[in-house]
C-alpha cells in the first residue's frame, strides 16, 4: 500500500480531499512505473490509436498479428515494421526485455510481435525460424479450434498436444519464443506447461475458480503449475470474460478479484495485465450490438457466454491500469507489488524467456 498521506492532526479534511491526495500519490507512482499490456488488438490502427497510446502510460504491449498463413503473417509483420519506422519517435520494435527498458527511458512504447494461433507455421517447423527472424517473440499454440499442434478451448475433443505440437514447443524454446496457452484446451494447456523447458504463459485469461465452466478460464492447478515453472498469467480486461453478470455484479472490483486470486495461487511474481481489445477501448472504436456482439454469436459457441455490452467501463479507456492501480492500493498492495502487476512481472518473464 502507498505510504499514508501526511495530514496535520489539527486540520480537518473531507473524505473527498483525502481520496484526492491518495489518488495523486497513485498517479505519481503510475507515471514512474513500467506499464506493460500483455495483449492489444491492433486492427485498424490509426491516428486515434496513437492519441490513445499517449494517454496510457504504456512502456510496451504485445500485439496480435494476422495468423492465417505464413504469407499473411509476414505481410502484417512488414506493415508493423514500417509503422514503427515511420513513428520512431513513439514506437520501438521489441525483441528483448532490454527494448522495454529502453522504451521507458526514452518515453516510447515497445511493441512485441506475436500471434493468437500457430496456423501461420503451416506444416513446417522451419517456418518458426522465419517468423523469429522477422521479429516474432510470442505464439499462442491454438485458438479456440483444433489446429495441427493441439486442441483449442472450445473444440469438441480435448486431446492435448500432437507430436507436431511438442516439436514446435521444442523449437520455440530453442529460439526464445514465448509459449502462450490462453485459448488452448485443458489438456493442451497441461501439455504446454509440461513440455516447455521455459515457463509457458497465459497471456490473457481468467480464473476458473471465479468464473466457473467457461472454456477460456484456467484452473488453480494450471495456474500453480504455470507459476512453478516461471510463467506469468495476464488477467484479461475484456469484461464478459471476467464474470457472468457484467454491468451488475461484474465490475472493476471483480477484475481485481482475479488478480487477487492469481496472487494467492501463483504468487505476486506471476501475474500481469492484458486488455485483449483495441488500445483506445471497444466503445471508442465504434463497437455496437450489431457489428460486435451479433457476429460473435455465430463465431463462438454458446459456452463462450458472449455478453453485450462486453466491457467494464473503467477498463474500456486508455488509463485502464491507473484505475486498477487505485483498487490495488485500496486493497493494501505495496508500491513494489503494484509495480510488479502493472509491468515488472512481464519484464521479468521477458528476461527469462526471450534470448535477444
Amino acid at each position: 500500500m502507498l505510504e499514508s498521506v501526511d495530514i496535520n492532526p489539527n486540520q480537518k479534511l473531507s473524505n473527498n480531499l483525502i481520496t484526492s491526495l491518495k489518488d495523486t500519490k497513485i498517479e505519481e507512482l503510475y507515471k514512474k512505473a513500467m506499464i506493460i499490456d500483455g495483449l492489444i488488438i491492433p486492427k485498424g490502427w490509426n491516428k486515434d490509436s496513437f492519441d490513445a497510446l499517449a494517454k496510457t502510460g504504456y512502456s510496451g504491449f504485445g500485439t496480435s498479428l494476422l495468423s492465417g498463413n505464413l504469407k499473411s503473417a509476414l505481410k502484417n509483420i512488414k506493415e508493423w515494421d514500417n509503422r514503427i519506422k515511420n513513428n520512431s519517435d513513439v514506437l520501438i520494435k521489441a525483441t528483448s526485455a532490454a527494448d522495454f527498458i529502453r522504451a521507458k527511458k526514452e518515453n516510447k512504447t515497445a511493441v512485441l510481435y506475436g500471434f493468437q494461433n500457430a496456423t501461420m507455421m503451416e506444416k513446417s517447423i522451419k517456418n518458426l525460424d522465419t517468423l523469429y527472424d522477422a521479429g516474432t517473440r510470442w505464439i499462442q499454440l491454438t485458438y479456440n479450434q483444433r489446429n495441427l499442434l493441439g486442441d483449442g478451448s472450445t473444440e469438441r475433443t480435448d486431446c492435448g498436444l500432437s507430436d507436431f505440437g511438442i516439436e514446435a514447443i521444442e523449437r520455440m524454446n530453442e529460439l526464445g519464443i514465448m509459449i502462450d496457452l490462453s485459448h488452448c484446451g485443458k489438456e493442451t494447456t497441461n501439455d504446454g506447461i509440461k513440455f516447455s523447458k521455459t515457463g509457458a504463459c497465459f497471456n490473457h485469461t481468467m480464473c476458473e475458480s471465479l468464473y466457473k465452466n467457461h472454456p477460456r478460464s484456467k484452473t488453480d492447478a494450471q495456474i500453480k503449475a504455470m507459476a512453478d515453472k516461471g510463467g506469468i498469467m495476464g488477467v484479461i480486461c475484456l469484461g464478459y470474460m471476467i464474470g457472468p453478470e457484467l454491468g451488475t455484479k461484474t465490475t472493476l472490483e471483480t477484475y481485481v478479484d482475479h488478480i487477487d486470486h492469481v496472487v494467492k495461487i501463483a504468487g505476486i511474481d506471476h501475474v500481469g495485465v492484458a486488455a485483449d481489445f483495441a488500445i483506445q477501448g471497444l466503445q471508442a472504436t465504434g463497437a455496437t450490438r450489431e457489428n460486435w456482439y451479433e457476429p460473435r454469436l455465430t463465431r463462438f459457441k454458446p459456452s463462450y457466454k458472449v455478453q453485450w455490452p462486453p466491457w467494464i467501463p473503467e477498463l474500456d479507456k486508455p488509463d485502464r491500469y491507473l484505475q486498477v492501480a487505485k483498487i490495488l492500493d485500496k486493497r493494501g498492495y505495496s508500491t513494489g507489488d503494484i509495480e510488479k502487476i502493472l509491468g515488472l512481472n512481464w519484464l521479468r518473464y521477458f528476461k527469462d524467456t526471450l534470448k535477444s
